[in-house]
């Protein structure tokens, strides 16, 4: 934990590791935004390259990094931290207590940054890789692009903290690259700076001759992976963020430079883009191999930094009950470092899919931006409300969103023109997601709906009475129920119900065990309540959205404690084991509601139940998703009746 802190403190490590973790996507634009922004009219049109287009192109680069990442992420959004970490979810759990309606926008964004995360690393790696069609124009880059994917997804479930920690230099290396191929080509053309005037801009999106929404959607790609330097807050820490930033951005425009200052210099020519990448273009020839070598390896980290950024993510969302629950593996020991192996298997289908489907990288940027335009107005909501919670005075907060909607709707408005050339399929892969993450937390809020609470002390004096009834044969020593009561004064009246009826339990001790999910990311904290003093005891936990549910060894944990302090007794109560103060058993029991076809749900709500059943049978089970130990597990599966026996009418018939 103290070596995670040292980096998020501003430091020559902590600069290293955030360029290797953080820029990964926004740092391989470079390989096909000029492409995507002149190819658009001069590809298709067989139109001559213009001086307009190209500084009118470069003009807008530079401004939409400078309002979309520097200013709107870097300067703002980052302020939005939760104990050190971002994220939508980070920042959903900061402001979800202002109004119930947010969850929407988070689940949207949440959603869009998935689809993103099945689009980015066939682009990225297509777009690498295609410069070796230099070299061998009939290499089958689609085999190569897939093969990599594949290997890049395998080696997830070995933890990649080993390779992560080249990601830094590799990743300095990369943008230096950038940096001093862009300056080859300034030094021929030092007037290329005039492009940074945002008159280019303007004039290029006001002029007739060109499509200025086709053009914003390709421009748009430049800032794809703003939306990574919030969501690896904590990886890094936000002075070590901002300061790598000004590096990064420096090497970026001037990169975009001398891409500008190669096509000025074919001005009035028509060129096959889709062959003569003008980021390759710029490169030397003798320097070209190495060039396509160190952009495979960058393409190959932003993949991964999106790949690690999804598993992080769903995670949240299982914590949060946004997301079926599944199996969550944690590789190494290093903070944050995790493999869901379910989602895992999912992006490799759907990046193969993507490849296979588009073929190549200039098809992909068609498909690619939409769905992150979407996080990103999505952000900018749940900002809006971080803002008021911090009582920042309105007219900044309504300026803020004013600006950022109008930017960003503009921006959606170009990528929606992207639609029907494969925008529909981000879009469709976010479209499932979002049924997935809204079935069940709907499904949940429609379950707890029917969950019957009663008041527990009215029980204090059977449960001890039984305790002690030799009569009943013996459960368990220690006999565990799993909670969902908020309060300390309820119990629900399925957990008695199983008790005293369903099989009447008898236990030396009953523990009552609750798991409240708070805002805090890595908050780990429990509170223990003797309801009735070494009969009843309840343990409430405290865990943050990011912190692994280990029930089973936190339980044990605090059994101990307990016992250390001689606040409980453990031993067995059979004679012949309790004189040689042998540790009774310990016995979970896991109760899990079931809807009962007697119900009376809207047909909406019975769409919710039908597919949150179908999901249930692909998630991991209660016991299994709170890391229990199965051999000490009794699942009991009790109806939620929707309906009660006053409403059915039948008549009895005397013979």
């Amino acid at each position: 934990m103290s070596s995670h802190k040292d980096l998020q403190r501003l430091s020559a490590a902590g600069l290293l590791i955030s360029l290797g973790i953080i820029y990964g996507d926004i740092g391989t634009s470079p390989l096909y935004v000029f492409k995507a922004i002149v190819g658009l009219e001069h590809s298709t049109n067989s139109q001559p390259l213009t001086q307009a287009l190209v500084l009118g192109g470069v003009s807008l680069i530079f401004w939409t990094l400078t309002l979309q990442t520097t200013l709107k992420y870097v300067v703002i959004t980052l302020r939005a931290d939760n104990k050190g970490e971002g994220g939508i979810f980070s920042l959903f759990s900061l402001v979800r207590r202002k109004a119930k309606w947010l969850i929407v926008p988070a689940v949207v964004g949440g959603c869009a940054l998935l689809a993103d995360g099945i689009i980015t690393p066939p682009i990225t790696i297509s777009s690498a890789i295609e410069g070796l069609t230099a070299y061998y124009p009939r290499l089958p880059t689609v085999q190569i692009v897939i093969g990599i994917i594949a290997i890049l997804f395998i080696i997830q479930q070995f933890g990649t903290s080993l390779v992560g920690k080249a990601f830094g230099p590799l990743m300095f290396l990369w943008f230096t690259m950038m940096g001093v191929l862009g300056i080859s080509y300034i030094v021929q053309m030092p007037v290329i700076f005039k492009a940074l005037n945002p008159y280019y801009a303007f004039q290029l999106l006001t002029s007739s001759t060109y499509d200025a929404f086709i053009i914003l959607g390709a421009v748009f790609l430049c800032t794809t992976g703003a939306e990574a330097l919030y969501s690896d807050l904590g990886h890094c820490g936000r002075d070590n963020i901002r300061i790598s930033w000004i590096y990064v951005k420096s090497c970026l425009v001037l990169n975009y430079l001398g891409q500008a200052v190669w096509l000025l210099q074919r001005e009035g020519k028509v060129i096959d883009l889709s062959v003569n990448n003008p980021f390759y273009k710029i490169m030397p020839d003798w320097f070209l191999i190495y060039g396509i070598g160190i952009a495979t390896i960058a393409a190959v980290i932003a993949s991964q930094a999106l790949i690690s950024g999804s598993f992080t993510l769903i995670a949240e969302a299982v914590r949060l009950n946004l997301w079926p629950k599944v199996k969550i593996n944690y590789p190494s020991d290093q903070k944050g470092q995790l493999y869901v192996p379910s989602v895992n298997w999912l992006l490799c289908a759907g990046c193969i899919g993507v490849v296979l489907l588009f073929q190549h990288s200039s098809k992909m940027e068609a498909a690619y931006g939409l769905s992150i335009t979407v996080a990103m107005l999505m952000t900018t909501i749940l900002v809006s409300k971080f803002l008021q919670r911090k009582k920042v005075p309105t007219y900044i907060i309504i300026s803020f969103f004013a600006v950022y909607v109008i930017i960003e709707g503009i921006f959606l408005l170009g990528n929606l023109v992207k639609f029907i050339h494969g925008g529909w399929f981000t879009l469709s892969i976010g479209l499932i997601l979002f049924i997935i993450m809204w079935t069940w937390h709907i499904a949940r809020r429609i379950k707890n709906r029917y969950v019957k609470f009663i008041e527990i002390d009215d029980y204090f004096n059977i449960i001890k009475e039984m305790s002690e009834d030799e009569s009943v044969p013996k459960y368990a020593s220690q006999l565990v129920y799993l909670t969902s009561a908020n309060f300390n004064s309820e119990i629900e009246s399925k957990i008695i119900y199983s008790i005293l009826q369903k099989q009447p339990k008898r236990a030396d001790v009953y523990w009552l065990v609750h798991v409240d999910v708070v805002d805090e990311p890595y908050k780990r904290e429990y509170e223990v309540d003797f309801l009735v003093p070494g009969k009843l005891i309840r343990i409430d936990f405290k865990l943050g959205f990011r912190v692994e549910q280990q029930i089973n060894l936190l339980f044990r944990k605090v059994v101990e404690d307990l016992v250390k302090n001689g606040e409980v007794d453990i031993t067995s109560k059979y004679r012949s084991l309790n004189k040689h103060k042998i540790v009774g058993d310990f016995r979970f029991v896991v109760i899990e509601k079931v809807i009962s076809r007697s119900h009376n749900l809207s047909l909406y709500e019975k769409a919710v139940m039908f597919i949150y059943g179908q999901l249930k049978r692909v998630s991991l089970s209660e016991e299994r998703n709170f890391g229990l130990d199965l051999s000490f597990v009794t699942v009991e599966k009790v109806p939620l009746m929707l309906t009660s026996p006053d409403s059915v009418n039948i008549t009895r018939v005397k013979p």
